[in-house]
């Protein structure tokens, strides 16, 4: 028999099934950039202060190694799933630089992006059901994909009080309230959404309870390097149990790179190693390549330059916020955000986030993204990028602000 009666057409097909764990909640800044790309090809004139990306492009060693090396027809082929031994042993010898702390390479795990590692390790270490706590305002990246794993996230109310950082004090009530304390605590400092730093007596005492609760401490560090005047601490200071988390991303300027490490406790690094090899292969070989040369004192002096333009474009801020009214902010000690209170122009910063940048063409991100209860108050502004765009969206934002 041929043709088409040869197979014939099923009569009941089912419908494309999505899994619980794939009914996550939208990561909004995103959706707004997503929404500023459609505007800058319709009109050409968006200033983005919602993604946390920095407007300078990786460092200039980083550029001519990836060259080179495409030029020179190196292979670029599969890596070890836990990435080069040359980039590991660079990543151990940075701790060495910025911390004094030696670090085995053996426990650092290179990844496809800082979100890979996280993906990766919370595979390794949560099972579903496990509570895991974190701050609130926080990424929100953290609790979508706890929350999509079956894992229970228990976010931590944190203010001005507390510098937007989590305390022991708050892991006790939870550990009372919920009947033990939480399989894991994932600590940012510099945070996202708020820039704060945690300082290093209060991240100690974090460890340390965590290290005596049997809680995993996740230290989320990507933001190091870019801090104004208050020192960024790393939890291994104080406890090898913890897990850091590092990245190329932000202070050396490669997001678009997405190559990122983790360092392990030992007992650990077997395990998450057989998961990346699963579900990345390897990190992306050219990156790897680039990376190892950002980490040169060539490309340093490159990248404090940056950090430079965001203390500028930090101060800015500061001076101008206060023209729309603005007048309680998160104190921005270190990454390249603002977290601003703007209750007192709208009760909906989702909804107020569009129009701004459909009226005036810049683009913010809404609180709801890192704070479910209380985010329709607040918006996070990034000041990645040159200090003339800073400017003039804050000459936008008092012109739009005038008119309503």
């Amino acid at each position: 028999m041929s043709g088409p009666a040869a197979f014939p057409r099923r009569q009941h097909t089912r419908a494309a099934h999505t899994a619980r764990r794939g009914k996550v909640e939208p990561f909004h800044v995103m959706e707004l950039l997503k929404a500023a790309n459609d505007r800058a090809a319709t009109h050409g004139d968006v200033i983005t202060l919602c993604a946390g990306q920095p407007s300078t492009p990786a460092p200039r060693p980083a550029l001519d190694a990836a060259q080179r090396a495409i030029q020179d027809q190196d292979l670029l082929g599969y890596t070890d799933a836990v990435g080069t031994s040359a980039l590991r042993a660079a990543i151990a010898a940075h701790y060495d630089t910025m911390y004094g702390l030696d670090v085995d390479p053996d426990q650092v795990v290179v990844t496809t992006g800082s979100s890979a590692g996280f993906t990766a390790l919370f595979l390794a270490v949560f099972d579903a059901g496990d509570r895991v706590a974190m701050a609130r305002p926080g990424y929100p990246a953290y609790r979508n994909a706890l929350q999509a794993l079956g894992c229970d996230v228990v976010e931590l109310d944190c203010d001005e009080t507390t510098r937007y950082q989590p305390t022991t004090a708050m892991l006790d009530e939870v550990s009372a309230r919920t009947g033990g304390p939480p399989a894991g605590l994932i600590l940012a400092s510099p945070a996202n959404p708020t820039g704060t730093i945690i300082s290093p007596e209060e991240l100690a005492a974090l460890s340390c309870w965590c290290e005596t609760h049997g809680t995993l401490l996740i230290s989320d560090e990507i933001y190091h390097g870019v801090s104004y005047g208050r020192r960024a601490a790393t939890a291994w200071e104080t406890s090898r149990e913890a897990v850091l988390v590092g990245s190329f991303s932000k202070y050396f300027s490669m997001t678009g790179w997405r190559i990122g490490w983790l360092v392990l406790p030992r007992g650990l690094v077997r395990t998450v190693e057989l998961l990346l090899g699963n579900l990345n292969i390897c990190p992306p070989a050219i990156s790897q390549v680039a990376a190892l040369a950002a980490l040169s004192p060539q490309a340093t002096t490159e990248l404090d330059g940056h950090v430079q333009r965001y203390a500028r474009n930090r101060e800015l801020l500061l001076a101008r916020l206060p023209e729309i009214g603005v007048a309680t902010m998160a104190p921005p000690d270190g990454a390249f955000y603002l977290y601003a209170e703007v209750s007192h122009l709208t009760p909906d910063t989702t909804a107020w986030t569009r129009q701004v940048l459909a009226d005036v063409g810049v683009a913010l991100t809404p609180g709801v993204d890192f704070d479910t209860v209380h985010g329709d108050r607040f918006v996070r502004l990034s000041f990645a990028g040159s200090t003339d765009e800073v400017n003039e969206a804050m000459d936008r934002l008092v012109r739009y602000v005038g008119r309503r």
